[in-house]
């Protein structure tokens, strides 16, 4: 790809007192690519999302988001950048709509806008009937995609999603990959988390997080190669457990 790379990481370090959360980490996304992040928790990927999403200054390192630097241009990313957090990010006492407009006016978007992206994006998710329903009022994986539909209102170059997945039904789980394949294929830059491994198949490339650093690297099929394995799952539980992949093998 000749296109800049739409994340660049060098050496990038957080440490809390005496306890380093992400050591010396160093990798890039590429423009349109949908990269996961894997880990254990407690691994440092949450540490090292909220660095990328401009929530926590580094320690020391480098970071660049969407052609912004972490440290010196933080409310640039956040104007470039979407962001689904694990924990349900709507607001369940309004109505879809009210949603969608509440998040319109945060991204500064203009009424036009508001209201074009609003009809297409109902129709895109087949919404249209639960316009003015309260969120709460509606099924849990609508209200999970509803929150991607969301995270990506401003049109951002780059989208962060925490577990978005987690929770919802296998057909759900489906359904919302196939908004993400949608996303990535406009040009948007898809970093996801995920705790099901056989997701993680799904992805362009993955990075697989140990204690706070990078384990591993690279295609699913770059990885199930070099680690003579047959699933993401096997290698990560060989990367991140270690010792009950030891006593597996026994």
């Amino acid at each position: 790809m000749n296109e800049a790379p739409a994340i660049v990481v060098r050496d990038l370090t957080r440490k809390f007192g005496g306890f380093t959360a992400v050591d010396r980490i160093t990798f890039e996304v590429h423009a349109g690519e949908v990269f996961g992040f894997l880990g254990a928790n407690g691994a440092g990927k949450t540490t090292a999302i909220r660095m990328l999403t401009a929530l926590l200054a580094p320690t020391s390192g480098q970071a660049m988001v969407a052609g912004h630097d972490v440290y010196r241009e933080a409310e640039q990313i956040k104007c470039d950048i979407g962001y689904m957090s694990q924990r349900f990010s709507l607001y369940e006492d309004l109505t879809v709509r009210e949603n969608i407009r509440l998040y319109g006016g945060i991204y500064d978007l203009t009424d036009r806008q508001i209201h074009d992206r609003t009809t297409r994006m109902l129709a895109q998710l087949g919404l249209e009937h639960a316009a003015d329903q309260f969120v709460r009022a509606i099924p849990l994986g609508w209200r999970q995609k509803l929150a991607f539909s969301v995270a990506l209102l401003h049109e951002p170059k780059i989208v962060f999603l925490d577990e978005p997945t987690s929770g919802v039904d296998p057909i759900t789980r489906r359904q919302f990959w196939e908004l993400i394949y949608e996303a990535a294929a406009r040009g948007t830059t898809v970093l996801v988390t995920t705790h099901y491994l056989d997701e993680a198949e799904y992805c362009d490339r993955i990075s697989i997080m140990v204690a706070g650093r990078i384990a591993a690297i690279g295609t699913p099929g770059e990885l199930k190669k070099k680690f003579d394995a047959s699933s993401i799952d096997e290698i990560f539980v060989r990367l991140a457990r270690p010792a009950a992949a030891s006593e597996a093998r026994k």
